[in-house]
């Protein structure tokens, strides 16, 4: 089993940042992705940004250019830089892991607020 666990988030003005954490816990495969969905009220889940085992990074067109994913091998997390947030990028935002086993896994969620 895996476990993920946020860490990050709260409440900014438009046009500033933040950066979610998200760590990995257990039996982590070689091959994995990792990444970020996010939820607003009265919508539905969808995909932030993700990267792979291998690197490879993908982002939703809504994100791209602002938001940039990036991870440490070593302590098994991975990071969500949010820059220039805009108050339709509220939502609460969940970690996710999967594998091939197959194997997934949610965090508990983070609520991102931008207001001014």
């Amino acid at each position: 089993q895996v476990q993920v666990v946020e860490s990050g988030g709260g409440l900014v003005h438009p046009g500033e940042s933040l950066r979610l954490s998200c760590a990995a816990s257990g039996s982590i495969s070689r091959i994995y992705v990792m990444g970020w969905y996010r939820q607003a009220p009265g919508k539905q889940r969808e995909l932030v940004a993700e990267m792979s085992s291998f690197g490879n990074a993908n982002y939703a067109d809504s994100v791209s250019g602002r938001f940039t994913i990036s991870r440490d091998i070593a302590k098994n997390t991975v990071y969500l830089q949010m820059n220039s947030l805009k108050p339709e990028d509220t939502a609460v935002y969940y970690c996710n892991y999967r594998d091939p086993k197959p194997w997934e896994s949610w965090g508990q969620g983070t609520q991102v607020t931008v207001s001014s």
